[in-house]
């Protein structure tokens, strides 16, 4: 056990920062680069020059890594990404952690799937958040010509609902209900150019659903109710996390019709183990192109320990959290993000991995 957690201690967390063109990450990665924060940041660009970073703030050169003068590095992307953070991972002790840029018009999942497929990119890293910069003023316009627009929503841990004084506060809340309607459990912040203290967006291990749900247990019973119960100003800045009643079953819809993505969110009691890794091992390798992310708690008969599941398209990982407490009821709750996802089907299949009474009396 020591072991793992040394080795877990030792990873450099990865954020996978991404968002469609114009969403203001330039702006972002510019503050990261030239800020005086007090960390170290290795930035992966996709090309240097997209970044625009003044010469002044570059003190040295190594090959494909600029070294700035806030102790940060920016490293271009011309070939592999394994490649790029196998030479960053060779500069141990240089900066505390590493944010990936991907295009505007880039899907976010192959990139973060490098951080859980890549074996040396596994041992050495780990994905700590993905975040998503949206433009609150085109953000209807980008979802009807663009499918890599939603996908970013969706497969976000973290969401800077960016540019909000460009729109009304009735515009501003039409699209925070559609990126909620898109994914129910992203945290959002409301910005304006981007602005934010970097200690709320970087390091939160987000992508890590073990350590969201020990700060916030109710995190994915929140995610079952995705409409705000309030109308919030533009210079609000809540998480925004949603405490409501939960539903058995929820198919969420959004104020616009362009979107595609939708959530699922289910709820039961304890669960069979055989029948439920079976079933999600199935479904994931059937279905898995159309499933952006899973995430849930699962109360297995007969286990003490609260087991918590997570999945990207079609693989799936799972681990122990921690014990039940005595004041804390057995329910399972598993929430899907993705496509063309049968709420009904889902359910039902989801019902048939229940325990037996006879199984857990």
């Amino acid at each position: 056990m020591s072991d793992t957690a040394s080795q877990a201690d030792a990873q450099i967390p990865v954020t996978v920062l991404t968002g469609y063109l114009g969403s203001g990450k330039t702006t972002l990665l510019n503050r990261i680069l030239s800020e005086d924060h007090g960390r170290k940041y290795a930035v992966i660009v996709n090309e240097f020059g997209e970044i625009g970073i003044d010469n002044d703030l570059i003190v040295e050169s190594d090959e494909e890594i600029y070294e700035m003068n806030n102790g940060c590095v920016c490293c271009t992307v011309r070939g592999d990404l394994v490649r790029v953070v196998e030479g960053l991972t060779r500069r141990k002790g240089r900066f505390d952690a590493i944010i990936v840029e991907t295009t505007g018009l880039a899907d976010p999942v192959p990139v973060a799937q490098t951080f859980f497929m890549d074996e040396d990119a596994r041992a050495k890293t780990k994905l700590d958040a993905v975040v998503a910069l949206v433009d609150a003023k085109h953000l209807p316009l980008r979802l009807k010509d663009s499918r890599e627009a939603e996908d970013q929503i969706a497969f976000a841990d973290v969401v800077l609902l960016n540019k909000t004084d460009l729109v009304t506060p009735e515009q501003l809340a039409v699209v925070e209900a559609t990126v909620r309607a898109i994914n129910p459990t992203a945290v959002i912040h409301r910005t304006e150019r981007a602005g934010i203290d970097l200690k709320r967006v970087l390091g939160q291990g987000a992508f890590d659903l073990k350590r969201v749900l020990a700060d916030d247990p109710d995190f994915l019973t929140g995610a079952e109710e995705p409409h705000d119960d309030h109308a919030c100003g533009p210079d609000c800045d809540h998480d925004h996390h949603h405490h409501g009643h939960a539903h058995h079953q929820h198919d969420a819809a959004s104020p616009l019709h362009d979107v595609t993505v939708k959530s699922v969110s289910l709820r039961g009691g304890e669960i069979d183990s055989e029948k439920f890794f079976s079933w999600i091992q199935a479904l994931t390798q059937e279905q898995g192109p159309n499933i952006l992310r899973l995430k849930g708690i699962i109360a297995f008969a007969g286990d003490p320990d609260r087991y918590v599941v997570q999945g990207v398209h079609m693989i799936v990982e799972g681990d122990h959290q921690r014990p039940w407490r005595d004041d804390e009821k057995h329910e399972s709750r598993l929430v899907f993000i993705g496509r063309e996802l049968d709420a009904e089907e889902l359910s039902a299949e989801f019902e048939a991995c229940a325990a037996r009474q006879r199984e857990h009396a």
